[in-house]
C-alpha cells in the first residue's frame, strides 16, 4: 500500500506509482506503547450515567444522557457508536488491550466492504484489541457511508467500539493509529499516466497534511513529522498472487511457497523474485525446472492476473485486495516465521540492495511483532533479477518527476509518453 508525504511535500511521489491505488500508514515503532496497551479504553462518563438506546426516524445519533441532565453527544459518530459506555470498576477487563484509532479513506468503496468486516472481527489485530473505526468518504459517497455504519451497527461486532465517519481528513484523521488510503481515482481507458499520477497525488498529498497535522501523538515523528518508515505501499496483493502462480505449476499447495518477494512498484514493471522464493524449503528453480516460464510465463502471470480477474468477473479484484491488506497488516504486527520474510513498498533509503534512495520500492522485510520492520541483507542476485529491478527503478525515478510540483522538487517534467493506463481486460 502507497502513501503520501507528511511534514514537507518532499516524500509524496514514491507512493504515485500509476496502478496503484492503496496505501497504508502505520504506527509502525509501537514498541512499548502498543505492548503496554492492556486495558479497555478510559471511561467517559460517570459510573451511574444512563444510556438512552432509541434512534429516531430522522437518523440522527442516540445519545448518552447523564443524572444530571446534561446531554453528551459526538458529531462525527453514527448510531449506537455515538453511545459511551462506561464500565464500574469491577467491571473492567484486563484481558483486552486499550483501544486503537484506525482510517480508512475510500470507505465507501468495495474493497472497503470486505475489509471493513475483517478489522471489526477480530481478525487483523487480535480478538482482544478493541478498535475504532474512523471512514472517510466523500460528498458523493455520504450515504453510501452510512450504509456502511448501519451494517457495522447490524452486525455486533464487541470489538468495535466506535465508528466514526465524515468526508474532511482533517477530521477524520484526528488522533488515528493506522490509516489505510484506499480511496483514490482509478484507472480509466486512455488515460495517460502522468494525468493520473497527478490526480492522486493531489488525493494523497492532501491526506498526507491531514494526517501529519492531526494523527496520534503517539505515532513516532521526527521533527513535526511522522517518521518515513511508518509508510507502506501495498504489494502484498502480487506476492499473494506470485506464490499462488508457483504453487500451480508445482503441483503443491500454496502455504508451501515461502521467502517471496515483489521487488519495484505495483505496475507492469515489477518483478516477482523466483530465485531467492522456496517450496518446501528448497530453492524454486530445483523443483520447477521450467526455468524458461519462470523467466518469462510466471512473471507475466503475475502482472496480467487482475486484467484477466476483470476478463472473468467483470470489475477488478475488492476481496483478495482486502485480503492482502489484511496480510500486509498482520505481518507488521506478528513475528515473521524463522527465516521466511514478506514484502511491502517502503522507503529505500539506507537500503542495502542499491536501489536509489528517495523512493518507495517493494523489498523484502521482516518484523517482530512490534509493527517496525528490518530489510532482509541475505538475498541472492543474478544479472536477470539485477536487470529487472534496476527496470522497474528506473519507471519509479520517471514517475517521480511527474510529480516534482507535489513534493517539492520544482517543476514538473513528464516523459512517459501517451501510455494508456489501462492493463489488458480492463475496459
Amino acid at each position: 500500500m502507497a502513501m503520501t508525504e507528511l511534514s514537507t511535500p518532499k516524500t509524496t511521489s514514491s507512493f504515485l506509482n500509476s496502478s496503484s491505488r492503496l496505501s497504508l500508514s502505520s504506527k509502525l515503532h509501537l514498541s512499548n506503547q502498543f505492548r503496554h496497551l492492556l486495558l479497555l479504553p478510559p471511561l467517559h462518563t460517570t459510573s451511574n450515567s444512563k444510556i438512552s438506546c432509541s434512534v429516531s426516524q430522522n437518523n440522527q445519533a442516540p445519545v448518552a444522557v447523564q443524572d444530571n441532565g446534561s446531554v453528551k453527544t459526538k458529531k462525527e459518530c453514527y448510531g449506537v457508536f455515538c453511545l459511551t459506555y462506561d464500565l464500574k470498576a469491577e467491571e473492567e477487563t484486563k484481558s483486552w488491550k486499550k483501544m486503537i484509532n484506525i482510517a480508512v479513506s475510500g470507505a465507501a468503496g468495495m474493497i472497503s466492504n470486505h475489509l471493513l468486516f475483517k478489522l471489526a472481527s477480530g481478525s487483523v489485530f487480535g480478538p482482544d484489541q478493541p478498535i475504532a473505526l474512523k471512514l472517510l468518504g466523500s460528498e458523493r459517497s455520504i450515504q453510501a457511508l452510512e450504509g456502511v455504519a448501519m451494517e457495522l451497527e447490524d452486525s455486533l461486532f464487541p470489538l468495535l467500539r466506535e465508528v466514526d465517519i465524515g468526508t474532511d481528513p482533517y477530521e477524520v484523521f484526528q488522533d488515528v493509529e493506522w490509516a489505510l488510503l484506499i480511496g483514490a481515482k482509478p484507472r480509466g481507458p486512455g488515460m495517460e499516466r502522468a494525468a493520473l499520477l497527478d490526480i492522486n497525488g493531489q488525493i494523497f498529498a492532501e491526506q498526507g497534511k491531514a494526517l501529519n497535522a492531526v494523527a496520534s501523538p503517539n505515532v513516532p515523528c521526527s521533527g513535526e513529522s511522522l517518521q518515513h518508515q511508518n509508510f507502506h505501499a501495498l504489494t502484498r496483493l502480487d506476492e499473494n498472487r506470485a506464490k499462488c502462480q508457483l504453487a500451480l505449476k508445482a503441483g503443491v499447495f500454496y502455504d508451501k511457497v515461502s521467502n517471496m518477494t515483489i521487488w519495484g512498484n505495483h505496475s507492469t514493471t515489477q518483478v516477482p523474485d523466483f530465485l531467492n522464493a522456496r517450496i518446501n524449503g528448497r530453492p524454486v528453480k530445483e523443483v520447477i525446472t521450467d526455468h524458461k516460464w519462470l523467466e518469462e510465463g510466471f512473471t507475466e502471470s503475475v502482472q496480467k492476473r487482475g486484467g484477466l480477474l476483470i476478463q472473468k468477473w467483470g470489475r477488478s479484484s475488492a476481496a483478495s485486495t482486502a485480503v492482502s491488506i489484511v496480510d500486509a497488516i498482520k505481518s507488521l504486527v506478528t513475528p515473521t516465521p524463522e527465516g521466511d520474510w514478506f514484502s511491502t513498498g517502503v522507503y529505500t533509503n539506507g537500503n542495502p540492495y542499491g536501489i536509489a534512495e528517495d523512493l518507495v520500492f517493494s523489498m523484502p522485510c521482516r518484523s517482530t511483532g512490534d509493527g517496525d520492520y528490518e530489510l532482509v541483507k541475505d538475498v541472492e542476485f543474478d544479472d536477470y533479477l539485477r536487470n529487472r529491478i534496476a527496470k522497474s527503478e528506473a519507471e519509479l525515478l520517471a514517475e517521480k518527476k511527474c510529480v516534482a510540483h507535489l513534493t517539492g522538487d520544482g517543476i514538473a517534467f513528464c516523459d512517459l509518453g501517451p501510455v494508456d493506463t489501462m492493463l489488458p481486460g480492463e475496459v
